[in-house]
C-alpha cells in the first residue's frame, strides 16, 4: 500500500533567523470568486532545513511532512536557484 502524496511547494526564503528553520513565501494567484479578478496570494510557511544551508532570496522546493514543532510541518527538500 501506497503513503499519501506529499505537497509540494516552491518559494523564497524570507528569513533563516531561526536554527534549522527558514520561512518560505509562496507566491500564487487565484481568481475572486464573485468579480473574477485575479488575485495575488501570498502564504509563508516554516520549513526544516537540517543542514542550515538555505539564505534569504534562495529558491527552495518544500515538502510536507509529519509535525516537527508546533507551526513545521514542512522540510526543505532541495534549493532551486541560490540568491545573488
Amino acid at each position: 500500500m501506497e503513503r499519501g502524496r506529499r505537497k509540494i511547494r516552491v518559494g523564497v526564503v524570507v528569513s533563516d533567523a531561526r536554527d534549522k528553520t527558514v520561512t518560505v513565501e509562496v507566491r500564487d494567484s487565484k481568481r475572486h470568486p464573485k468579480y473574477g479578478k485575479t488575485v495575488p496570494v501570498r502564504k509563508r510557511f516554516h520549513a526544516h532545513d537540517e543542514a542550515n544551508d538555505a539564505h534569504v532570496g534562495d529558491k527552495v522546493r518544500i515538502v510536507e511532512t509529519r509535525p516537527l514543532s508546533k507551526s513545521k510541518h514542512w522540510r526543505v527538500d532541495e534549493i532551486v536557484e541560490r540568491a545573488r
